[in-house]
């Protein structure tokens, strides 16, 4: 088992992370029960793989479990779904001091922490995310989020959980497809600030992949450290610290878009295809050598995740794919920070990238040039 502080004063909290916490849940989850009870958000493809496990522990703790089930998927993230969590939470007369419980993976962590955020002017709530890019990346730091029709997490708030629980073995029912997306997430941390952590995803991503239990809590842990230490110095991105940690976003989230925030490419393998994008960009400015970007690019391939435009199954071209960057939530006095980098571990933010430049790279790169 590992603990990891997330330092933020008063809004500080603990990241637990253990194999098979959710079937102990009840240890941890009891005391912030209120009148013996909490309220378990989830999705249902959740609901049918971890559901049981939780309620067992929390019954068994004496806690008694309220269940909301919504629909899985990103469309999930929306103004209708966000309606109709909060109907739930008010008809099962949710008060200011009760916290509710986030189970699944990024999209009902996101939404559960919005609808948290604003229920009665705020309420609670506990992370226990069941996916790999919702343990290593968005059940921490407190981003919470839905969608728009101009672009995704447009609308939203800095809020943090009071709790972040990991069981890594809830990855065991995840797709493989969804555990190699979440992937490209632990990948980034290596990418932004720490070379010795992207040589191992090379040596040993392998093995997380597979199911290796080791080397899953062992990313699991290096990741969240990672991003908790960035959080704790820049929680609401003011100072620009935290931007790092959208390597690969500004690009991913375009991609995405491009593909209607659809199955046809998932997050995780937007910010991969992204990450690569942002590593040739870099070097076609030569702020990076040609081989780091070419490094970048074939762990990513070789672990399966989308590299291109081509595998991530973009059909825009630049200037469609800008078109869709210019309602980046980023965007500030008309001018679109870029991550890029000046080698792997080197991340930087810049803020006078054009624009137009980068459209005829992303022509360039769809052609192969």
């Amino acid at each position: 088992m590992a603990i990891v502080r997330v330092a933020l004063d008063a809004r500080s909290y603990d990241i637990v992370i253990e194999q098979g916490a959710l079937d102990r849940a009840g240890s941890w989850l009891a005391g912030y029960a209120r009148k013996g009870r909490l309220v378990v958000v989830t999705d249902a493809h959740v609901a049918a793989a971890q559901l049981p496990r939780l309620e067992a522990s929390l019954r068994g703790a004496g806690v008694a479990v309220e269940p909301v089930i919504l629909p899985p998927g990103e469309q999930t993230k929306s103004w209708r779904h966000l309606e109709e969590l909060l109907d739930a939470l008010l008809a099962l007369e949710i008060e200011r001091g009760d916290h509710v419980v986030a189970l699944g993976g990024g999209v009902i962590g996101d939404l559960v922490g919005f609808a948290a955020s604003i229920l009665k002017r705020g309420c609670h709530f506990i992370q226990v995310p069941t996916t790999l890019l919702a343990q290593v990346d968005s059940s921490v730091g407190g981003k919470t989020a839905i969608n728009a029709r101009a672009g995704k997490n447009l609308i939203g708030s800095f809020y943090q959980p009071a709790l972040v629980l990991i069981d890594p073995s809830t990855l065991d029912t995840l797709p493989v497809r969804e555990t190699r997306a979440g992937y490209a997430e632990v990948v980034k941390y290596g990418l932004i600030d720490d070379p010795d952590f992207f040589a191992w995803c090379e040596a040993e991503g392998d093995k997380l992949l597979a199911g290796d239990a080791q080397a899953r809590e062992y990313a699991i842990e290096r990741s969240v450290a990672a991003k908790a230490k960035i959080v704790g110095e820049d929680e609401r991105e003011t100072s620009g610290r935290r931007a790092l940690l959208n390597l690969g976003h500004t690009f991913g989230h375009a991609l995405e878009a491009d593909t209607g925030f659809s199955q046809t490419l998932l997050h995780g393998e937007g910010v991969g295809a992204g990450m690569a994008l942002a590593f040739r960009y870099s070097a076609r400015l030569g702020l990076c050598a040609v081989e780091d970007a070419e490094r970048v690019t074939a762990h990513l391939r070789a672990v399966g995740l989308p590299y291109d435009l081509a595998s991530a199954h973009v059909t825009a071209d630049g200037a469609g794919l800008i078109a869709h960057m210019l309602h980046d939530k980023k965007m500030a006095a008309g001018t679109l920070p870029f991550l890029l980098a000046r080698g792997i571990g080197r991340t930087f933010l810049s803020k006078d990238v054009v624009l137009e430049d980068v459209a005829a790279f992303l022509d360039e790169d769809r052609a192969g040039g």
